[in-house]
C-alpha cells in the first residue's frame, strides 16, 4: 500500500495535499484498491464550501458505491473533470492524476493523520 508521506490522511481514506492555503484532496490507495474497478466518480461543484466530515461525492465501483468525505473546512475551487470522464484514472494514480478536487482550505486540519498512522489504522 502507497501513502506518500507529503500528504495528510482521513480515516475516512481521503488524503489531503497542503499547498499554502490550498489543498488537493483524493481518495487513498487502500480505498481504491478495496473498492476495486471505479466505475463512476460523482464530485461537488466549484464553489461549494463543506466544513469537515461532510459529505462531498461518491466513488462507485463493480463493488460497492462508496461516500467522499471533506478531509477540511473548505470551498470547492476546482474539480477534476478527467476523473469524472475516465473514472479508471483514479484506481492507476490515486495520488497523482487521480485526485478529485482543489480547495480553499478554511480552518484547521487538526484530527488528520500522517501517512505511518494512516497505514497503522489500515488493515485489509
Amino acid at each position: 500500500m502507497n501513502n506518500p508521506e507529503n500528504l495528510l490522511y482521513a480515516e475516512s481514506h481521503e488524503w489531503l495535499k497542503i499547498e499554502g492555503s490550498e489543498g488537493i484532496i483524493g481518495i487513498t490507495d487502500f480505498a481504491q484498491d478495496s473498492l476495486g474497478d471505479i466505475t463512476f466518480v460523482n464530485l461537488p461543484q466549484v464553489g461549494e464550501s463543506f466544513t469537515k466530515g461532510q459529505e462531498m461525492g461518491v466513488v462507485e465501483s463493480v463493488k460497492a458505491a462508496s461516500d467522499i468525505y471533506m478531509p477540511c473546512d473548505c470551498k470547492v475551487i476546482a474539480v477534476n473533470e478527467a476523473v469524472i470522464d475516465n473514472p479508471e484514472i483514479v484506481n492507476k494514480d490515486p495520488y497523482g492524476n487521480g485526485w478529485l478536487i482543489r480547495v480553499s482550505i478554511a480552518g484547521a486540519t487538526d484530527g488528520l493523520l500522517s501517512a505511518n498512522d494512516y497505514a497503522a489504522k489500515c488493515t485489509h
